[in-house]
């Protein structure tokens, strides 16, 4: 704290100083011994005045470091020698400046976001069921509009007859004996008057053509394969046609394929039992492929015999006439 005060222009005291004895007489050892005496006062008040100005100095500087930490601190000067003397007015004596660093300005973070992939995800899914429903739902009006010859020419590797040879599958008269066909086994022609029966029917030795062809003509589809196929196949095909009415299956001799289906006017051939369009094939056109719609495989002059000779059942008039209905 600084201490006002009048430097080397101080007046000397004309006051006796303390414990001195005052002398009779007006003398010059008297003066000159008050002289020492005042000279000695005054150097005490220089030095009292000094170490007050050393302590003011030294706690400015406190101050100045106090306020300017990062400022390296110059070394003190000798007040004796170079400090002049400081000098206060009355409005700042006692107080000291009022002073704060300035505050530092702390930039915003920015935080970035995360893509949120869990809605993304959610739509997406969302948007592939809507079209597959949408496809799925187009498949089947399409489906729908097409009729049962669109969708059988639509199985790969059929053979279509109504575009082959239409003439041959307009034959359909009932005759008697054995016939001779074009295609084998025969998908349409001329046939015997009794059908096979065709109520899920597996027959494990050949049957006649001629019978076989007229349960076709009532809507069956009828499942050929040669003989030296494997059992497990054999057993594949049975599991398609047991249980399920107008469907026949029988072994047939000289196959230039391992499995061949037929339906009137419709034939497939494949090389094994796991072919898909052999479902294909009998969705399309069980029953659909029909010239005698709703006539059922178990009615009328059915017969369940095998071999490959017909069976003029009711050739002499007793049963079923030539060129029946049906």
């Amino acid at each position: 704290m600084s201490t006002q005060h009048s430097g080397g222009n101080r007046k000397p005291s004309t006051k006796a100083v303390s414990g001195a004895k005052p002398k009779q007489g007006g003398d010059e050892d008297e003066v000159l011994e008050e002289d020492a005496l005042v000279e000695d006062a005054l150097e005490e008040d220089a030095l009292e005045e000094d170490a007050l100005e050393e302590d003011a100095l030294e706690e400015d500087a406190l101050e100045e470091a106090d306020e300017a930490p990062a400022t390296p601190a110059k070394p003190k000067a000798n007040p004796r020698k170079s400090a002049p003397a400081r000098k206060t007015t009355a409005t700042t004596a006692g107080k000291r400046p009022a002073s704060r660093p300035a505050a530092k300005k702390i930039a915003p973070v920015k935080v970035k976001q995360g893509v949120s992939w869990g809605p993304i995800a959610l739509f997406t899914t969302v948007g592939v069921l809507a079209l597959g429903i949408v496809g799925f739902a187009g498949y089947q009006v399409y489906e729908n509009g097409l009729g049962w010859k669109d969708r059988a020419d639509q199985i790969s590797g059929i053979q279509d007859y109504y575009k082959i040879d239409k003439a041959m599958v307009g034959q359909r008269e009932h005759v008697w004996g054995p016939q001779t066909y074009k295609v084998n086994p025969p998908v349409a022609g001329n046939h015997n008057a009794n059908w096979q029966r065709c109520l899920g029917d597996v027959y494990t030795a050949p049957i006649a053509s001629e019978h076989a062809l007229h349960s076709m003509e009532h809507g069956a589809v009828w499942i050929t394969y040669n003989p030296s196929l494997p059992a497990d196949q054999v057993e594949k095909l049975a599991k398609k046609v047991r249980g399920n009415d107008y469907m026949l299956m029988s072994p047939f001799e000289n196959l230039d394929k391992p499995i061949s289906l037929q339906a009137w006017g419709f034939q497939l051939k494949v090389d094994n039992a796991d072919d898909k369009r052999i479902d294909e094939f009998i969705k399309a056109l069980r029953q659909n492929a029909s010239l005698e719609a709703g006539t059922p495989c178990s009615s009328g002059d059915i017969i369940t015999e095998t071999g490959t000779t017909p069976r003029d059942l009711g050739k002499d008039g007793s049963a079923t006439e030539m060129g029946g209905g049906n």
